[in-house]
């Protein structure tokens, strides 16, 4: 059997506290999660060193263990190495768990260890010798255990009106046809839950969730400022001087709008409840602010200028 240096596998010295062991085997961890190194078997090799090494050094009585047998191999090494080592009195037993039930996480916490490979072990013969761990027969019987799938994620774009009223999307995930609803009222950024619609799980374990990360793509009629919207209103020139009625767009069809006489150009009009929703499912809504922008009118006649030009110089004389 060959002796693992766990302290040189996670590149820290002997008397390392257990922050410095964490921040080592955080590391080196992301550096060579398979998820990171996909079909890179040098990378999931080193991973399994990592993961390994991290699952003795952070528990504090195999670690006590470990360093009693880690000097006395040392001291065998400085004799010469005559005869073999005395093995069986550090051994435990490979038919028997070390620590029942005890959390071999990812580097991300989120998948128990042994789960990401799919053979025997992922542990080396001196681990589940000296530390107790499953025999071949159980560890693939291990593998075909129940185990939870895994959460999943899509980025999903919608229109300003989907965000509005609500969207369907129909969607590829885990080899299934997904029709995912996206409710209304979201915005850029938001995460919509789709509970059970991830990876399906393994056995009797339940699946993961779909998460769905929203992007609203912009409106040229609007602009989203919080839960309100803002619309230019474009009005002409004499229904601004004389007052009238203009129709201005919201997300549900055009409204009627009322426009004072000597309006000017850049007076805003707010309509209550025109806005978006003000979070997911909410029957409250924000406002639309409409903001007037003057047009002149085409093709004015010469007595139409004159006339503009009269009360021009009448004002300037006032």
């Amino acid at each position: 059997m060959e002796f693992r240096d766990y302290y040189q596998d996670l590149g820290v010295t002997p008397d390392a506290d257990e922050a410095a062991v964490k921040r080592a085997y955080r590391k080196l961890a992301r550096q060579h999660h398979p998820d990171v190194n996909p079909d890179d078997k040098a990378a999931e090799s080193r991973f399994k060193v990592v993961n390994e090494a991290y699952e003795v050094l952070r528990d504090s009585e195999r670690r006590r263990k470990y360093d009693e047998l880690r000097a006395q191999y040392q001291q065998w090494q400085k004799q010469g190495a005559n005869g073999s080592f005395g093995w069986d009195r550090w051994q435990t037993g490979s038919g028997r768990r070390g620590s029942p039930g005890s959390p071999f996480r990812t580097a991300e916490g989120a998948d128990r260890f042994e789960d990401l490979f799919e053979e025997d072990s992922p542990f080396s013969d001196f681990f589940r010798s000296i530390f107790g761990w499953q025999d071949t027969a159980q560890a693939s019987r291990s593998s075909k255990r129940s185990r939870h799938g895994r959460d999943v994620e899509a980025r999903v774009e919608i229109t300003l009106v989907e965000a509005f009223a609500g969207a369907a999307r129909s969607l590829q995930v885990d080899g299934r046809r997904i029709q995912a609803r996206i409710p209304a009222g979201v915005r850029t950024g938001s995460r919509v839950r789709l509970q059970g619609q991830g990876e399906t799980g393994r056995g009797t374990g339940q699946s993961g969730h779909l998460y769905l990360v929203v992007e609203v793509m912009p409106d040229p009629r609007f602009d989203v400022e919080g839960d309100d919207l803002l619309t230019d209103v474009p009005v002409d020139f004499y229904v601004a001087t004389l007052g009238g009625e203009v129709r201005v767009p919201t997300l549900e069809g055009a409204v009627k709008l009322k426009i004072p006489a000597g309006t000017q150009s850049g007076r805003t009009f707010r309509l209550r409840g025109q806005g978006m929703p003000r979070a997911p499912r909410s029957k409250e809504r924000g406002d639309l602010i409409a903001r007037i922008e003057i047009v002149l009118p085409d093709g004015m006649s010469e007595s139409e200028i004159r006339g503009l030009r009269e009360l021009r110089e009448k004002h300037r004389a006032e």
